[in-house]
């Protein structure tokens, strides 16, 4: 079994899907919009296999994001090495991200850094 898929809402489609793409190398498919409900999205493939739902609908319920709160917390993306680590790192906090940890090799051997990426999303980089 593998993970296919997952999906987050976002307020700004547009700035979420650019932001995967310039930073995180994503391919978007065309966008998906049904005019009944308002919904909209597109799926960002990474290479790997596993793909990112972006999705926005008028009526998404706001809420105030908090790096440690109950349920999913953070999406990971495996980079390939350190140095790439280091480097988008460094690039994400040049280009005014919050680097909330890292780049450092935790307790229990991950090589990563943490930034609070597009509308206060929490992107783990790791090797």
């Amino acid at each position: 079994m593998t993970i296919e898929h997952i999906a987050m809402y976002v307020k700004d489609l547009e700035a979420a899907r650019a932001f995967f793409e310039r930073y995180l190398g994503a391919i978007s498919n065309q966008l998906y919009h049904n005019p009944k409900t308002g919904f909209r999205s597109y799926f960002l493939s990474f290479g790997g296999g596993a793909r990112l739902e972006l999705m926005s609908k008028p009526d998404t319920v706001e809420q105030t994001p908090a790096l440690t709160r109950m349920g999913y917390i953070h999406v990971a993306f495996s980079l390939g090495s350190a140095r790439k680590v280091d480097e988008l790192t460094a690039r994400l906090r040049a280009d005014g991200y919050a680097v909330v940890s890292g780049p450092r090799t935790t307790g229990d051997g991950y090589y990563e850094s943490c930034v609070v990426g597009v509308e206060g999303n929490q992107i783990e980089l790791t090797v």
